[in-house]
């Protein structure tokens, strides 16, 4: 065949298509193929040592730059692909690339993002303030999007239902809400809690419930902002097919009963069977009660995979330490100090249970559903467990009990229920106990019923000041 018959069918070929998407396959078949990861090479620690000192250095070429992307693409088993001047890298799989124009000097002039099929969008990442490391996160999670089974298009339909979960929740997230709410409060009270739009290839991130003692916190030291628990919502491949929308389910969010939105049936010209499953991910996994993953589970009509099940006191206190304290601390200690201020220093002992116990758990790292439905309502028993968890790592520290501590209160935490436990602590003038029964009945409803011996005199606190003063 001619050269000009050849370039005739392939401009015959390619006329139906946008440009933006010729110039993706260019780029991608101008890459070299696909390497080994440095790690798995034997010089591997050689390399990772040099890079780090280059990171250390900070150093400002146009070569180290481009050496420092190209090293961290291959890390992420992504192609890449530097312009015959230099100032352009061009990172890039099947389904996404990134192109990233730097000026003779190293400095980042643009980063520009495409997905399969989309015109690039313009971003501004991390790579500009050179946190290679955060740039490699977010190469991490973009080819963690398209983690699914099956060729490129079906890759491209879990990101068109991604896309279209994320307007739904959206959607959701201005239902009964005014011009003037603030941060906090739509992280406690908000539909789907307080949403930040996937960037890039951060995900959308559910930011859900914050404690009361944090946002005291924040407002005592202006200028701060108290973090809460959050939870990412991605995509992830599965061995069976899920029935997923490939497009926008709420037509008006106002439209429902009861403050819900109306979604539209799932009819097939909606819907797509596909081997994938939308996700809520959590940084660290969360302790979790049995009946709470069975509401989930109920809700989603999914199974949560993988569970250990655990005395789940065991686990809030584990979970606790591990967050509270730098260095690793034995977890089978049951007695913490627990300091506050202008109060003698308080003693708890938590009752942890055994393998037989009845309130066992799980630490749950990610919860999978199909449809967006579902997500208020996770995120409300996600709030009720997070808030029960919270009262308990409360009485968690890194401080045990000395043999020279004198003047201290003693308290012990006992399981109750699903969603209550009794504190047991000395009556202040007689011999007996006394036990206040703490029940979380929501994330923003706490009851407490103080319980004393008949015979005992009564306490200056009434059932409803205790509540409000554990709110506090």
């Amino acid at each position: 065949i001619s050269t000009s018959a050849l370039m005739e069918q392939l401009r015959l070929k390619y006329q139906q298509r946008p440009w933006t998407e010729t110039l993706k396959l260019v780029y991608f078949c101008m890459d070299n193929p696909l390497r080994r990861p440095a790690t798995d090479a034997p010089d591997g620690p050689l390399l990772s040592c040099m890079e780090k000192m280059e990171r250390t250095l900070n150093v400002k070429s146009m070569f180290s730059v481009v050496n420092a992307l190209e090293s961290l693409s291959r890390q992420k088993r992504l192609n890449v692909h530097v312009s015959p001047s230099g100032t352009a890298c061009y990172i890039a799989s099947m389904m996404f690339y990134l192109e990233v124009h730097l000026e003779t000097d190293g400095s980042v002039m643009d980063v520009k993002l495409a997905h399969f099929g989309e015109a690039p969008v313009q971003l501004s990442l991390f790579v500009r303030m050179k946190n290679y490391d955060a740039f490699g996160e977010i190469l991490e999670d973009l080819s963690n999007m398209y983690q699914i089974p099956g060729n490129s298009e079906m890759k491209a339909k879990g990101h068109l239902a991604l896309q279209a979960l994320e307007k739904d929740l959206y959607s959701m997230s201005l239902l009964n809400r005014t011009q003037d709410v603030n941060r906090v409060t739509e992280i406690l009270h908000g539909k789907v809690g307080h949403l930040v739009p996937r960037t890039g290839g951060t995900p959308l991130n559910i930011e859900f419930y914050i404690s009361p003692y944090q946002v005291l916190e924040a407002e005592l030291n202006h200028g701060s902002q108290a973090c809460g628990t959050r939870t990412v919502v991605t995509i992830e491949g599965t061995d069976t097919l899920h029935r997923l929308p490939l497009s926008p389910l709420i037509v008006d969010p106002q439209s429902g009963e009861d403050g819900n939105p109306a979604f539209l049936q799932l009819t097939d010209e909606l819907t797509l069977d596909l081997p994938a499953v939308f996700v809520l991910k959590f940084h660290q996994p969360v302790p979790m009660s049995s009946s709470s993953i069975g509401e989930i589970q109920r809700l989603t009509e999914i199974q949560l995979s993988g569970l250990e099940l655990a005395p789940l006191y065991e686990l809030i206190v584990q979970s606790a330490l591990k967050e509270k304290c730098s260095e690793d601390l034995p977890t089978n200690d049951s007695c913490f100090l627990v300091s506050l201020p202008d109060c003698p220093k308080h003693c708890y002992f938590v009752d942890k249970g055994s393998e037989k116990s009845d309130l066992m758990g799980a630490l749950v790292s990610k919860i999978p559903f199909s449809h967006p439905k579902c997500v208020p309502g996770v995120i409300e028993i996600l709030r009720q467990q997070v808030a029960y968890n919270t009262l308990i790592s409360s009485c968690v520290s890194d401080k045990h009990r000395n043999e020279d501590d004198s003047e201290l209160l003693y308290f012990e935490v006992v399981p109750h229920k699903n969603t209550s436990f009794c504190v047991f602590f000395l009556h202040p003038v007689k011999e007996n106990l006394a036990c206040v029964v703490i029940d979380v009945v929501t994330s923003r409803e706490v009851q407490c019923c103080l319980h004393l011996n008949p015979q005992d005199p009564t306490l200056n606190s009434s059932d409803d000041f205790i509540a409000r003063a554990m709110k506090r």
